[in-house]
């Protein structure tokens, strides 16, 4: 295929992420951000390889106004829309369901599929939505595709997928376990084998991608058979603004005797909870500061962080069997060394062995930081979903061009 650009558009409800990548040396051409759309303070900041980033602000009506305006950023360093070098557009989808299980190329039946799974994304996959369908109309004559958060895991046996509950209910409503972050736990569990000169289908790994939002996957020989997250992000590890798991009656018992509304309750569990509901921060960096201050109500923040992270460590040595490498990602996994460090405290016997120097090595690659005799590798594998999401789109079309 001589074209070999992808761009990768990632649609937030008032923002849109963009990349876009030279699949030739999986370079970064340019990217950027558009955020705030719909006010009148909307803000672009557009970065070219090898050049100085421009940024402005201003009205941005809508998501069809913000890529045309990405267009016209790229077009002024010759990387318009209208190249001919432009060989596709990748977008994340959040949800999948269990009816995207890989990349798919986007037409008018996979829109409507997307569509009908809002129920159980509608703080997502309608952004998507709209993304993909400005784009449709901006670039009609090239290939679309759309890359789910979910895929990734649909590897899961039923056993990991299904929750204990009524099965016509659950299936009546698509109530099962999906995992998000599936491009990323692809990513790193791929890299991590990488690392070890290994081929992804001879290695067990636990990723671990620890940001705002947070997330962890066993994947056994390349394929993912559990991970923390389910019906949508909120189940799982503590995160920054979410309660990760808990007795579901909670929820009851705030409706009964707290008075709380559905609507009130979601905003509790979703926006008010985890690390800033415990210490009224979400910043990592910001409560270890405080807890090198003394401040009490950090330290238990960081301790029930580090608490439920261990016992999902734990959890999934035990469902793997063997577990080959541990590989901490995102931004709190690859720049936060004493979460690194706590995390895997105390789990010595079952080979888990972390060499403090250089664990506290800041650096860009992925890198060791177990000791030499380590029975488990520990690794920081900085993630990269943009690139995923360019390598499955450019792989797809490629596939497609062969088979005509």
């Amino acid at each position: 295929m001589s074209a070999s650009r992808v761009l990768v558009l990632n649609s937030g409800s008032s923002s849109v992420k963009y990349q876009l990548l030279d699949m030739r040396d999986s370079g970064r051409l340019a990217q950027g951000l558009v955020e705030r759309i719909g006010e009148q303070s909307s803000r672009l900041k557009h970065t070219p390889r090898g050049g100085e980033s421009r940024e402005w602000t201003g009205p941005i009506a809508d998501h069809d106004a913000a890529l045309k305006a990405v267009a016209e950023e790229l077009a002024r360093d010759g990387l318009g829309l209208d190249s001919p070098e432009l060989a596709a557009i990748g977008h994340r989808v959040v949800h999948g369901g269990q009816t995207f299980t890989e990349p798919t190329v986007i037409d008018d039946a996979v829109l409507a599929e997307i569509e009908r799974l809002i129920p159980v994304a509608p703080l997502h996959n309608p952004a998507n939505l709209t993304g993909i369908r400005t784009a449709r109309a901006l670039r009609p004559d090239l290939p679309q595709v759309a890359v789910f958060d979910t895929a990734f895991h649909t590897t899961m046996p039923e056993s990991a997928a299904r929750y204990a509950i009524d099965v016509e209910t659950a299936d009546a409503h698509r109530i099962r376990r999906y995992g998000f972050h599936g491009t990323s736990h692809a990513y790193v569990s791929r890299a991590t084998a990488e690392l070890l000169g290994k081929a992804p289908e001879d290695v067990n790994v636990i990723v671990l991608h620890l940001g705002n939002g947070a997330s962890a996957s066993a994947v056994r020989g390349g394929r993912c058979v559990d991970t923390s997250m389910g019906l949508t992000p909120l189940e799982g590890l503590v995160m920054g603004t979410r309660s990760g798991d808990m007795d579901p009656a909670v929820i009851f018992h705030l409706m009964r005797v707290g008075k709380m509304s559905t609507d009130e309750i979601d905003t509790l569990l979703n926006k008010k909870s985890g690390l800033i509901g415990l210490c009224g921060d979400n910043d990592m960096r910001e409560i270890r500061r405080r807890i090198d201050e003394g401040d009490e109500d950090a330290k238990l923040a960081f301790d029930i962080y580090i608490h439920r992270l261990k016992k999902y460590i734990g959890a999934y040595y035990a469902v793997l069997g063997r577990v080959d490498a541990i590989a901490f990602t995102a931004g709190v996994g690859e720049n936060a060394a004493p979460v690194r460090e706590a995390a895997v405290a105390g789990l010595e016997e079952l080979g888990l062995l972390l060499d403090p120097e250089r664990n506290a090595v800041r650096a860009d690659g992925p890198r060791l930081i177990s000791r030499p005799n380590s029975r488990v590798t520990i690794a920081v594998v900085p993630t990269d979903e943009e690139l995923e999401i360019a390598t499955q789109t450019y792989a797809l079309v490629e596939e497609n061009q062969g088979d005509n």
